[in-house]
């Protein structure tokens, strides 16, 4: 392998998107795939267990969610905290990080919510690591309403079809020459096929 090979360099790969996308299966793949090719690969996920992230997560699966400005405040302090631990160490030492979320979804969700987007990206671009690729897992709101319901898990806070549409019209605004659009909707197979097209065409993997 040549010594300037993006294999021997850290990679941020994000998978973003609504609920039930196939984010964490093709987290899963993706890295077994890497790791095949001599790659070293650590995943995570946002929000963390962490005390701030399990703030968001607990009030959400209560079905009381936090108020907007509290929900943000937590959701960074949460990233700060991942990316000085977890984030920026792991690149450092040349590994690719592979996330379930990032502040994608922030941007979308809260944005969602009434918070302003753009405002959203500038203050995590301040101090979060810009991901190398990052892929919106694309499926019909509809579709993603029944896989959740076929996982059998206990819909939470932002889990209902007209939230999720405004999400979903969030991501599909985002202009980053870094986010790819991937049609998740078709077998997993070919999903995974489309996301290893991208990461070969952007970095050579």
């Amino acid at each position: 392998m040549e010594p300037d090979s993006p294999h021997l360099r850290g990679a941020l790969i994000v998978f973003e998107g609504i609920d039930g996308t196939g984010k964490s299966t093709h987290i899963q793949l993706l890295a077994r795939y890497l790791r095949g090719l001599g790659i070293e690969v650590v995943t995570d996920f946002e929000p963390t267990r962490g005390p701030w992230g399990m703030k968001v997560r607990e009030a959400a699966m209560s079905g009381q969610r936090l108020s907007l400005e509290e929900e943000i405040d937590c959701l960074l302090q949460d990233r700060r905290e991942h990316v000085r631990n977890f984030i920026e160490p792991a690149l450092a030492e040349g590994k690719w990080v592979l996330l379930d979320r990032y502040y994608l979804s922030m941007m979308a969700y809260q944005g969602a919510s009434g918070a302003n987007v753009e405002e959203i990206r500038e203050c995590n671009e301040a101090f979060a690591t810009v991901p190398d690729v990052a892929f919106w897992m694309d499926i019909p709101v509809e579709m993603s309403i029944d896989r959740m319901k076929q996982r059998g898990n206990a819909a939470d806070a932002f889990e209902n079809e007209p939230f999720l549409m405004a999400c979903a019209a969030i991501y599909s605004s985002m202009e980053m020459p870094w986010l790819h659009r991937i049609e998740a909707d078709g077998s997993i197979a070919e999903v995974h096929a489309r996301v290893r097209d991208v990461l070969r065409e952007e970095l050579g993997v």
